[in-house]
């Protein structure tokens, strides 16, 4: 600050990049001085100081005392506050960024050019571009003043008016960072402006006659960018992102000097085309600087070629060699040393006991009923808890949670039918079954055959991943169907039990509903003991009504309460350590929660309870041999078919789990897990325990929870990214023990738990598991204005129709999921892996010939 009380720190936003973004110019150098201006210079100064996002200069300061003021304004020589900032601006990828060329020929469609502008001082060059503006009826603004448009391009518009400050609000530079300093390029100067008044965004170029020295970092200016545009507008339609476009040309010295030798506006538009088509095809390092290209990073594309898969058990030793290093990390991460996590393990594992332990009794329950009480909710619980052990000390991933799920309950109630057609032993085949499973399983991960998962594309692979989230959504709508089907038209369902069959009684519905993936599901969970109707017809459809109501409500409320917490984080209120635990902790509390507001808050009302038989051995061995020939290659069949399923959900899973945005760092073992669930998966079909597999979407809700999340901003929009991730084995490994000793705690009171509390779970895993898909996000545009569009890495690359194309080409995919996997026909449930296969010619063959393959690959790129 001067004697005069002037504040000078007039740093604006800026422009540029770190050294080697642009050329270093002789003769336009200039080092950041701040010095003061001195007293002499505030005597009455008529110098220009252009201040904007790169650069500070001088303009126009008039600070001529009043001879005399009336009570309450500003002195003369009163101190005035100035906010200044500054900031990076990557340069504008041409190659790769389409809205660069549509900037250009959006400008070169309604040029607005001047040529040998005789005008000397700042304010002049300027009101000579807005005159342009004006008389041309292609930028014709019938409700803008042009005069407040002029006064919004400077700091002192509705400043006091003897203490004006006439400095530039807002303008790019281009510099260099070097050792000595900063070094600006003087010779142009890239002005913005926004106003509500304007309609349309507007260009207009300028070059001077002479250098026009207008002050500090400013001294020989021969080019004026002016970019004015309304507000509101698409992230990448902004002033600033227009701005970037013709800074980035204008960055380049050669391309100045070329503007320079022009003569007509033709020459002038000819020369910004050439330049355009350079900056498209420069190599890196090209005209003196980097060009740092911002694309995210791609998926491996080449398909793997055949000595790939050989020798033998490559794969498996590479990932051993990879990860038995970081084995003692795996457990000491967190615990011992700096950054310790002790108390997110304990929340994380407290997530996984019940994200795990209630599907795992609701899939437990399916199969009792199944297959008659050969595989119960005991077996599923120990299966679980065994399996996951094993995995969560042997893994190469053990980020990765193993489940029970839905498709391996079809396909047990599958194997369940053809003993019961072909008279054959159920523990044997389905024992013959699971071997010839982990047999081919164990094949795939010697042959290394996991890299054929490279073909899965990104969009592909989070087709699939909606598709498990609308299922468990489906789940949970369908299950509640059935609940008021039964209870709120209870006259219906006390007159249909006199004449159904028991199993109709127990479902109150035809199995005709039982269409989605999980529908199985719904159709497992028993309603508690229905007690001797002594009351009128009345009164049983009034209680019926208030189970359905109350149903619905602790569903709901389930979700409203765990999503909430959830989000909790991310509100002012408590502690930040306090927000972290109730929202690592929400789904418990949900479930806590509403089971005892229903089993205590309303012991009048009658609520639905997982149906249970306790097992009479829970160890017992398949007898294998007891098997025809012909038995055991009909299981050979379904083996195969159900390697293909498991193939396909560990890969894909782990390939969600390692993915580059969650920045893991240990490494990856995909042969050598996926050989570790062919084991494992070995001992659960001999003795009669359900299969497991990598669950969808639990493990990405794991590294979710174990990862340290930041919210950032860019261009006004909030996104969160992963910085780290504790990669444990301690939190699966805790999380299997305590569903272990789940047994000890049936069958109260885990049974307390009512079915629309594990409505309420499937509903809370699929909205969670929303975040970060893609397709879902692209979808949600559809319902956008397009000045809410995020600036993503597509939303910049690719044009926003190809987007919806591209979106729709996904939907459709998604579709032909829905249509197998939700299927009311078990035997079309089988197939689903191979309509997962069928994808990948889908995406490699189809959608190029519809949509250029440039833009698939942005689209599959990853941030």
């Amino acid at each position: 600050m001067s004697k005069n009380g002037y504040t000078e720190d007039s740093s604006e936003y800026f422009s540029a990049a770190s050294q080697g973004y642009f050329k270093s110019e002789v003769d336009d150098v200039s080092e950041v001085r701040e010095e003061s201006l001195g007293e002499e210079a505030f005597d009455t100064v008529n110098s220009s100081i252009v201040s904007g996002e790169s650069i500070r200069f001088f303009v126009n300061v008039n600070l001529e005392v009043q001879p005399s003021m009336s009570e309450g304004e500003v002195p003369s020589c009163a101190c005035v506050l100035l906010h200044t900032s500054r900031k990076y601006l990557k340069l504008k990828n041409f190659e790769e960024e389409i809205r660069a060329h549509r900037d250009l020929d959006g400008f070169l469609a309604q040029a607005s050019i001047i040529l040998n502008e005789t005008a000397t001082s700042l304010d002049d060059v300027l009101r000579a571009m807005l005159s342009r503006f004006a008389r041309d009826p292609n930028h014709a603004e019938p409700n803008c003043n042009l005069d407040l448009v002029m006064a919004k391009l400077f700091t002192d518009a509705g400043a006091p008016m003897e203490s004006k400050v006439h400095l530039l609000s807002d303008t790019i530079q281009g510099v260099t960072a070097t050792v000595t300093g900063v070094q600006y390029q003087q010779s142009w100067l890239c002005i913005i402006c926004t106003m509500k008044a304007l309609q349309k965004r507007h260009v207009c170029i300028s070059r001077l006659v002479r250098p026009q020295n207008w002050g500090e970092n400013s001294c020989e200016v021969r080019f004026v960018i002016l970019v004015l545009s309304p507000p509101k507008m698409k992230s990448t339609k902004t002033a600033m992102e227009v701005a970037r476009t013709f800074a980035t040309m204008f960055s380049d010295i050669t391309f100045r000097q070329t503007l320079l030798q022009t003569r007509t506006e033709e020459e002038f538009k000819d020369a910004l085309m050439r330049q355009r088509q350079l900056l498209s095809v420069v190599p890196l390092g090209a005209y003196g600087y980097h060009r740092r290209s911002s694309s995210p990073t791609y998926r491996q594309s080449q398909p793997p070629k055949c000595r790939d898969f050989f020798p033998f058990g490559k794969g498996i030793w590479e990932d051993m060699l990879r990860r038995f290093p970081m084995y003692p990390l795996d457990f000491t991460d967190g615990i011992i040393g700096k950054n310790k996590t002790v108390g997110k393990y304990i929340t994380t594992t407290l997530f996984l006991y019940f994200a795990c332990l209630l599907p795992t009794i609701a899939f437990g329950s399916l199969n009792d009923e199944n297959t008659n009480g050969a595989i119960d909710v005991q077996k599923t619980i120990a299966g679980q808890s065994i399996g996951g052990l094993l995995y969560a000390i042997f893994s190469g991933q053990p980020l990765v949670i193993l489940l029970t799920t839905a498709p391996l309950a079809i396909y047990i109630h599958v194997i369940c039918d053809i003993c019961v057609d072909y008279n054959l032993d159920f523990h044997s085949f389905y024992a013959w079954t699971g071997l010839w499973n982990s047999f081919f399983l164990a094949l795939y991960s010697f042959f290394n055959l996991s890299l054929v998962m490279r073909l899965f594309k990104r969009s592909t692979e989070e087709i699939i991943a909606l598709f498990i989230s609308i299922t468990f959504v489906l789940d949970a709508v369908k299950g509640m169907v059935k609940i008021f089907w039964k209870y709120y038209y209870s006259h219906d369902y006390y007159h249909h039990t006199k004449r159904s069959s028991p199993l109709v009684n127990l479902f109150g519905i035809g199995t005709s509903l039982n269409s989605s993936l999980h529908s199985a599901l719904n159709t497992s969970l028993l309603a508690s003991t229905t007690k001797p109707v002594t009351s009128s017809i009345p009164d049983a459809v009034h209680a019926g009504q208030a189970t359905a109501v109350l149903s619905l409500l602790i569903m709901l409320g389930t979700l409203w309460l765990g999503y909430t917490l959830y989000q909790f984080k991310k509100s002012p209120y408590l502690h930040p350590y306090v927000r972290e635990i109730l929202s690592d902790c929400a789904l418990p509390i949900a479930v806590l929660t509403f089971s005892l507001i229903s089993s205590y808050g309303f012991q009048e009302i009658e609520m639905s309870k997982f149906r249970y038989n306790p097992s009479e051995n829970l160890f017992k061995m398949a007898q294998i041999h007891s098997l025809s020939l012909a038995a055991i290659g009909s299981a050979m069949v379904l083996g195969f078919l159900l390697s293909l399923l498991f193939f396909i959900e560990q890969n894909l899973v782990a390939a969600l789990v390692n993915a580059p945005e969650n920045r893991l760092v240990k490494g990856t073992a995909y042969h050598w897990d996926l050989l570790l669930l062919a084991i494992i998966n070995t001992g659960l079909s001999l003795f009669g325990l359900p299969w497991i597999h990598a669950a969808y979407p639990h493990s990405p809700l794991h590294v979710r929870a174990l990862a340290l999340v930041e919210e950032r901003v860019e261009n006004g929009h909030i996104y969160e990214t992963i910085v780290n991730v504790k990669e444990t084995r301690l939190t699966s490994l805790g999380a299997s023990v305590l569903v272990g000793l789940s047994l000890l705690l049936l069958p109260f009171p885990l049974q307390w738990i009512p079915r629309p509390v594990l409505y309420g779970l499937f509903l809370y895993i699929a909205l969670t598991s929303l975040d970060g898909n893609q397709l879902f996000c692209r979808v949600a545009l559809l319902l956008k204005e397009q000045t809410s569009y995020p600036p993503t890495h597509y939303i910049r690359r690719v044009p926003q129709r190809k987007i919806h194309y591209f979106t729709g080409l996904q939907v459709l995919q998604l579709l032909l999921l829905c249509s197998f996997g939700m299927s009311s026909l078990p035997y079309m449930k089988m197939v689903f892996p191979l309509i997962m296969i069928v994808m990948i010619p889908i995406r490699y063959i189809l959608l190029p010939r519809i949509i250029e393959a440039k833009y698939l690959d942005a689209m599959d790129a990853e941030h």
